[in-house]
């Protein structure tokens, strides 16, 4: 069964985005190495402060552009509703360049 993830990501002076995707870990690690240039490199959201998870990813396209139409006040309660703290919900994750992984192959 595919699993895809509504996510929103903070930085630390709490610029949020909204995105959606089926690797929940791999795109956070790309946010938090800033690996695509754009919006969340430019103003450093590298915090992943919420998150859902789904089976259809028509829904959960359908819910991420429903979240992207809130306004700011309204994300920011569905965060605080889970993570009162806005604390970083990523798994500790290490990262690894490619030439190092072929090294511990």
């Amino acid at each position: 069964m595919r699993r895809y993830f509504v996510y929103i990501m903070a930085s630390r002076s709490r610029v949020l985005y909204v995105g959606v995707t089926n690797d929940l870990a791999r795109r956070v690690n790309e946010h938090k190495q800033a690996l695509t240039h754009g919006f969340t490199s430019k103003y450093r959201v590298t915090r992943l402060v919420y998150f859902e998870e789904f089976t259809d990813i028509r829904v959960a396209i359908a819910r991420e552009k429903e979240l992207k139409g809130w306004k700011r006040c309204r994300k920011i309660e569905l965060i605080e509703g889970s993570n009162l703290t806005w604390d970083d919900l990523s798994p500790p994750l290490i990262f690894f360049r490619k030439r190092d992984a072929r090294l511990s192959s």
